[in-house]
């Protein structure tokens, strides 16, 4: 073994373990026996899995696995959706209960039973029927994160139409681009949404996309009154309140074939055409209902669940509507930023509420970190029993100081791995049976085979990385890209033979755990030395002063590849960041934690870091600066005078020897 190679054998290495609470372990929706009932028997097991949802006609198969890598699984069988979601836990006799709690920004809210939930559902879906919206049609979604829109993702799902929501960060061209893609029939916006403290429209880039005749699939827009913002009208435009509020609220729904299109989701690519990301009813619903009731351990008649993603994005599609919504729970929507109108806002959330289950993303979890531990100690967060993490994998630091600062040193944290193209969580600790390490994403879930492999797809041994892979398919995977078969194979399948492989890479520790290191292009090969971003990243977060770091590889003429470093200190830090040392300090910090040869090059200290309204930090702009290119599409920045920050730092950004 190279001195390069044992320097990376070392790295992620993490002594600490959390094991499950004794309560919770005793009470826990899932035991360790499902890992053996799932590898006795896959395919039987995602039938039980299956069978935890109401289907009109039963399926023949459960897998058709004839033609891969498109699958069919549930074969034959009939449901619907909406049904499932909703009008079952009516029936059943929940209507009183809490579907969602809902806060807007500016404070107002909103309460929303099941049993009103199916009320407004049945009147959306009679609405889209009244605008010709039948079977099969696509309606586009670009909506705020109010109530309407799990409402009209519902109303497409109860007519079998199919949805595709887009992120109302988005710009004109983006929404325009998708809107043709899936010629979606029907737009659903309004007026505005609330975004610290002030409105930010959404029907005035509507109207930018739909111009010139340039989007001809579109019939109708109907516009929610959110902000009660001027906006300028079309005569095809109808106000959701005048189309909406008259329709009946009795709405039968009619069952769909189990691969009936639900929805598509385009995924934001950074160069080239949006992926449409294709899923299906019966297997999606079934896996995403499955994996949040098993990682989260719910327990819907006593928990409260927040998942603070944004819907337009999959995490909010799988564990904000379809998976809490099937399994009767009761979540919480907000629609605002964590620091509008303070910096304690989502712990406030958390109080008031009583909120038991928490998912959120780790460049939050480190934001609050740098904010400072004193902001959540104010409120009461006792009630909390389950925390996750989604979106990239969570360094140590942070995943230590979430279960400190949030979860009172008590609650479990579910570090999940999974994509938009995978629909549903594929790793993740379960709460009431791992000894869960700080980093680590874990095994596998019951039902999922998912293998670490080098460039020669043979399975590495533990303590070796490589490219994470699904070697079978499972319930919610992807069916297609929309309108582009051979596209989703090239993708997807290309790389590997038999192998499903979207760009992660991964390590086995010597236990034979899986780490994610994050997306393969963010691996940076130095003087011939493969170096993940995120392991360097974790080991800056771990000095004391860092609150937050984006590393990214530039072109360097010596090592083919150079480290560059972007640092946000720590609140406590003050003027001990500023000047020269604190630059040294760090790069010997990561010398000594990771070897010299992750030494960055190069480390701006920076007040910011560039991230979508999802949370997720665009390190493709990152390295744009640090090549010293034009910067490329800033649209989806929660913020985009955060790049002008950064720019302004450069003279100063000189690199080290």
């Amino acid at each position: 073994m190279s001195q390069s190679q044992e320097t990376l054998s070392n790295l992620l290495q993490e002594t600490r373990r959390f094991a499950p609470p004794a309560e919770l372990a005793e009470t826990a929706n899932v035991t360790a026996e499902a890992y053996e009932e799932a590898n006795a028997d896959r395919l039987g097991f995602w039938a039980r899995q299956a069978d935890r949802l109401t289907w009109s006609k039963r399926w023949d198969t459960v897998l058709d696995w004839s033609n891969p890598p498109f699958a069919k699984w549930f074969v034959g069988g009939e449901l619907n959706v909406a049904y499932n979601c909703v009008d079952r836990h009516v029936e059943a006799g929940l209507g009183d209960r809490v579907a969602y709690h809902w806060e807007g920004e500016p404070g107002d809210t909103r309460t929303i039973t099941y049993a009103e939930l199916q009320r407004e559902v049945s009147k959306a879906a009679n609405a889209l029927l009244e605008l010709g919206v039948r079977k099969g049609d696509r309606v586009a979604i670009y909506l705020p994160m109010i109530p309407e829109l799990p409402i009209s993702m519902l109303a497409c799902a109860r007519i079998g139409a199919t949805h595709s929501v887009v992120f109302g960060g988005f710009s004109a061209d983006a929404l325009r681009t998708r809107i043709n893609d899936a010629q979606a029939k029907v737009v659903i916006t309004a007026d505005g949404g609330f975004r610290r403290g002030k409105p930010s429209a959404l029907k005035a880039i509507v109207d930018e996309a739909l111009k010139d005749d340039s989007t001809p699939s579109v019939e109708r827009v109907v516009v929610v009154r959110r902000t009660g913002e001027q906006i300028a009208e079309n005569p095809r435009d109808v106000w959701w309140h005048d189309l909406v509020d008259r329709q009946s609220d009795q709405h039968t729904p009619e069952a769909f074939d189990a691969e009936h299109p639900l929805y598509i989701l385009y995924t934001s690519g950074t160069t080239g055409k949006p992926k449409g990301i294709l899923h299906t009813a019966g297997g999606y619903l079934t896996q995403v209902a499955y994996t949040h009731y098993a990682v989260f351990d719910l327990k819907p008649e006593t928990d409260v669940y927040w998942c603070s993603a944004d819907i337009g994005w999959v995490t909010g599609h799988s564990y904000i509507v379809y998976g809490p919504l099937a399994n009767g729970a009761t979540s919480v929507i907000y629609e605002g930023t964590p620091d509008t109108p303070h910096k304690g806002r989502w712990w406030e959330i958390i109080q008031k509420y009583k909120v038991t289950i928490f998912y959120t993303a780790p460049t939050a979890i480190r934001t609050f970190m740098k904010w400072g531990d004193d902001i959540p100690a104010q409120f009461d967060l006792s009630s909390l029993r389950v925390l996750g993490s989604v979106g990239e994998p969570i360094n140590p630091e942070a995943y230590v100081w979430y279960r400190q600062h949030i979860g009172g040193g008590r609650c479990p944290v579910v570090d999940t791995w999974w994509q938009t193209e995978t629909g549903a969580i594929m790793i993740s600790p379960l709460p009431g049976v791992t000894a869960a390490k700080p980093g680590a994403a874990m095994r596998p879930l019951p039902g999922v085979v998912a293998d670490v492999v080098d460039d020669q797809a043979q399975s590495v041994p533990n303590g070796g990385g490589g490219f994470l892979v699904l070697k079978e398919p499972w319930p919610a995977m992807l069916r297609t890209i929309w309108g582009d078969d051979e596209r989703y194979v090239k993708t997807y399948w290309s790389r590997f033979d038999g192998l499903y492989f979207a760009g992660d890479g991964a390590k086995r520790d010597e236990d034979g755990d899986i780490w994610l290191l994050g997306r393969v292009d963010d691996v940076m090969l130095v003087s011939g030395h493969n170096i993940s971003t995120t392991e360097v990243e974790s080991a800056l977060v771990s000095h004391p002063k860092v609150a937050e770091a984006a590393v990214v590889g530039s072109t360097d003429p010596v090592t083919g590849q150079a480290i560059v470093a972007f640092v946000i200190p720590r609140g406590s830090a003050g003027e001990e960041v500023e000047g020269e040392g604190f630059v040294a300090e760090l790069r010997d910090h990561v010398a000594k934690t990771l070897g010299p040869i992750a030494k960055p090059r190069q480390i701006m200290i920076v007040p910011e870091l560039p991230k979508t309204r999802s949370g997720k930090i665009m390190r493709r702009l990152l390295r744009d600066v640090a090549e010293n290119r034009s910067l490329g599409d800033v649209t989806t920045l929660t913020d985009s005078s955060v790049m002008d920050l950064i720019r302004a730092k450069l003279p100063s950004a000189k690199p080290e020897d």
